[in-house]
C-alpha cells in the first residue's frame, strides 16, 4: 500500500497550474458571461476580478437593488445589469441571454445550485443539447505534474452506461479545449480486473470497447483501473498493468457521484488541491463555483470557460448540438 500523505497546508500549495491556466486564458478575448443572481459580495467580487483580468465580460442578472447593495464597495458602473424579480427569475433571464446569443457563458451567482440548474435543463427554455449535462472538476494537486480532470462529482448521481458515454466525451472535449494533446482516460473502479459482480468494471470494459469502435473519440481509454494504478506509475508496474493510460491518466471517470465527490474533496482537504469546476454538455460552458472557493480557483473556472468558448468559436462544427 502506498505511503499515506498528511494534510497539506495552504502555504505549501503554490497554485502554479491554475496561475498558468489563467495567464494563458488572458491571451484570449474575454467571454461575455451572464451571472445569475449575483446578490452577495463573493459573486460581485468574482465578476469584478474576472473582468479586471479580461477573462469575462459580466452581465449581472438579478434584483437590481440587491445587486447594488452587494456591490457597495465595488465599481460595477461598466457592467450591464438586467433586473429580475427573484432568484428563479434571475436564472430564467440569465439562461434567456444565452439562448438569444448575447452571452457565450453562464455563471451561478448566490442562488442554490438546484434552482440554477433547473433553468438550465428546462426542456422548452433551457440550454439542453443532445449530450447529457455533466460536471468536471479540474484539480491542481500538489506534487502531481499535470492537472487532473475528475468527472462526474456534482451532477449525475448514478449514471448509466449510456450516460457515461456522454460524461466521458464531455471530459475529453474539455481536456482538448485546455490544450491537452494526449488525453488519457482512466475508468475507475475498486479493482483493475473485470468482475461480473461489480457493475462499474463491466461498464469500464464496455466503454473501452466503444472507444475502440469510434463511439468515443479524442482520447485513449483504459479500465477498469483502481485509483492507485491509474495515477501512480509505480502502482501500475507492481500490478503489471501495461497500457498507455495506467499510471499516467489525466482524466478520471468515477463510477458515481458519491465516489467522485469523495475523491475530489479528499484531494482538496487532505492533499491541499485546488478544484475549479465547469458544467459541460449545454449550449455554452457553465461556471459552477462555490462561495467557499478561493479567488484563484474561481478565476481558474473562468479561464476554463473561456477556453471552451474559444474552442467553439474556432471550431463551431465541434459545438454540441
Amino acid at each position: 500500500m502506498a505511503r499515506a500523505v498528511g494534510p497539506v497546508s495552504a502555504a505549501a500549495q503554490d497554485h502554479a497550474k491554475f496561475r498558468a491556466l489563467v495567464e494563458r486564458a488572458q491571451k484570449l478575448a474575454p467571454v461575455r458571461t451572464a451571472i445569475a443572481h449575483p446578490c452577495d459580495e463573493v459573486a460581485i467580487e468574482s465578476a469584478v476580478e474576472g473582468a479586471r483580468l479580461k477573462l469575462i465580460e459580466p452581465v449581472l442578472v438579478g434584483p437590481e437593488k440587491r445587486i447594488r447593495d452587494a456591490a457597495a464597495r465595488f465599481d460595477i458602473a461598466s457592467f450591464e445589469l438586467i433586473d429580475a424579480e427573484h432568484s428563479h427569475d434571475s436564472a430564467a433571464k440569465a439562461v434567456a441571454e444565452v439562448r438569444a446569443g448575447r452571452c457565450g457563458a453562464l455563471m451561478k451567482g448566490s442562488l442554490h445550485t438546484d434552482e440554477f440548474m433547473a433553468a438550465v435543463v428546462a426542456r422548452e427554455t433551457g440550454l439542453r443539447t443532445s449530450r447529457r449535462i455533466s460536471h468536471c472538476f479540474i484539480m491542481d494537486v500538489p506534487g502531481h505534474s499535470d492537472p487532473l480532470i475528475i468527472t462526474d462529482a456534482a451532477v449525475n448521481v448514478a449514471p448509466t452506461l449510456e450516460d457515461k458515454v456522454h460524461i466521458v466525451q464531455n471530459a475529453i472535449d474539455l481536456a482538448r479545449a485546455l490544450g491537452v494533446a494526449d488525453v488519457r482516460v482512466a475508468i475507475l473502479s475498486a479493482m483493475e480486473t473485470v468482475n461480473p459482480k461489480i457493475l462499474s468494471t463491466l461498464e469500464a470494459a464496455a466503454l473501452c470497447k466503444m472507444a475502440d469502435r469510434g463511439q468515443i473519440v479524442g482520447a485513449t481509454l483504459d479500465g477498469p483501473l483502481a485509483l492507485d494504478n491509474a495515477i501512480s506509475p509505480e502502482a501500475a508496474a507492481i500490478k503489471k498493468i501495461d497500457s498507455p493510460v495506467a499510471g499516467r491518466a489525466n482524466v478520471l471517470l468515477v463510477p458515481d457521484l458519491e465516489a467522485g465527490n469523495m475523491l475530489a474533496k479528499s484531494l482538496s482537504f487532505l492533499a491541499g488541491a485546488d478544484a475549479a469546476g465547469i458544467v459541460l454538455g449545454a449550449r455554452v460552458p457553465i461556471i459552477l463555483t462555490s462561495r467557499a472557493d478561493a479567488m484563484l480557483t474561481r478565476l481558474a473556472s473562468f479561464a476554463v470557460a473561456l477556453f471552451l468558448a474559444e474552442a467553439r468559436r474556432v471550431r463551431p462544427e465541434a459545438a454540441v448540438q
